[in-house]
């Protein structure tokens, strides 16, 4: 599995986090957030840094668009809609059952098939609706399902077994593999089970944001600008209508994000520029305005990233306060709390 272009894993600790956001309540900091940041600039240097970058972690969702570049790069011929879904955490819209439905049936397969785990949708307006229509947990509507599909759809057209699809050591997950530690430029040294059921690989903060630097970079029609093209372009299909990762791909040109549980974020510039966070308490209230900082630290626009510069803290129902990063991170703030 191990390439010998690729670098040591990186080391198992305690990660050494810092603060990355504050809570401020009428100009009071009442809360913080601890984490980590890199950012990279286009010639993939580290050009800041927060926190523990090299320790091991899991990346959860946010490997997704690797896990895609590799199932491209095994013969996997999605693009477009359906590509973007094989890379997205998606909400749980009909439009997202669907299109799951499709890629499994362009390998002539049904929901029978998937192995991940049953669940309601993400999105919590689709998911009360679910519930109020009296509907149950099912495999399409948990939000790894699209993922999923590509993964059955690979391995069936690879004449792989299906059934152990799943096992780390099954060629399709040795394949993922490869490419994370191609992309990461790092050995996978690591392997968990996510929660859809999937294998997880761990990475280092500083190699995920290398991985996706080189998704964006690549040469155009090769795996890895197939699935950058996909997600930046069906930004809704690799997430939901409403969601902040979607939003902000819409607003940044160019930009290719993705956002995990656990409060990690990475996303990367056309030209290589790249960021990826983790809030060590996986808040997400802090994981978007802590990525829009470090966009701003990489070169964006900063009239961009206002609408995702901070969580508003409210009081008697008005607001009195946001969450908003740190200022080593951001020092002329892109929102000021009131």
């Amino acid at each position: 599995m191990h390439s010998s272009s690729v670098a040591d894993a990186p080391p198992v600790r305690e990660p050494l986090h810092a603060p990355v956001a504050h809570l401020i309540r009428a100009g009071i900091v009442e809360g913080v957030h601890y984490g980590s940041v890199v950012v990279l600039d286009a010639d993939g240097e580290v050009a800041f840094q927060l926190g523990d970058i090299e320790a091991a972690f899991y990346p959860r969702s946010a490997l997704k668009p690797l896990q895609a570049v590799a199932m491209v790069r095994a013969g996997l011929a999605l693009d477009g809609e359906l590509l973007s879904l094989a890379a997205a955490s998606h909400s749980g819209e009909e439009r997202h059952l669907a299109g799951t439905r499709r890629i499994l049936e362009i390998a002539g397969l049904s929901e029978s098939d998937l192995r991940n785990v049953p669940d309601l949708p993400l999105d919590p307006v689709v998911r009360d609706a679910w519930v109020r229509e009296g509907r149950t947990p099912s495999r399409p509507a948990q939000n790894c399902s699209g993922k999923h599909a590509a993964m059955l759809c690979t391995a069936k057209l690879n004449g792989w077994s299906l059934d152990d699809h799943l096992d780390p050591a099954h060629p399709l997950q040795q394949a993922i593999a490869e490419a994370v530690e191609d992309l990461t430029g790092q050995r996978v040294a690591h392997v968990t089970v996510d929660g859809c059921g999937a294998p997880l690989f761990s990475v280092s903060l500083h190699g995920l944001a290398r991985a996706t630097a080189r998704i964006v970079t690549a040469a155009p029609g090769t795996p890895e600008a197939r699935v950058a093209d996909a997600m930046r372009e069906h930004a809704e299909m690799a997430s939901g209508s409403g969601r902040d990762v979607a939003a902000l791909m819409r607003a940044v040109p160019g930009l290719l994000a993705k956002d995990g549980f656990e409060g990690v974020q990475v996303a990367a510039l056309p030209d290589g520029r790249a960021i990826a966070v983790k809030i060590a308490d996986g808040a997400s209230r802090a994981r978007v305005p802590v990525a829009a900082a470090a966009l701003a630290r990489a070169g964006v626009d900063p009239a961009l990233l206002t609408a995702f510069a901070g969580e508003p803290l409210l009081g008697g129902g008005r607001p009195v306060g946001c969450v908003r990063a740190v200022r080593a991170l951001d020092p002329v703030p892109l929102l000021s709390c009131v």
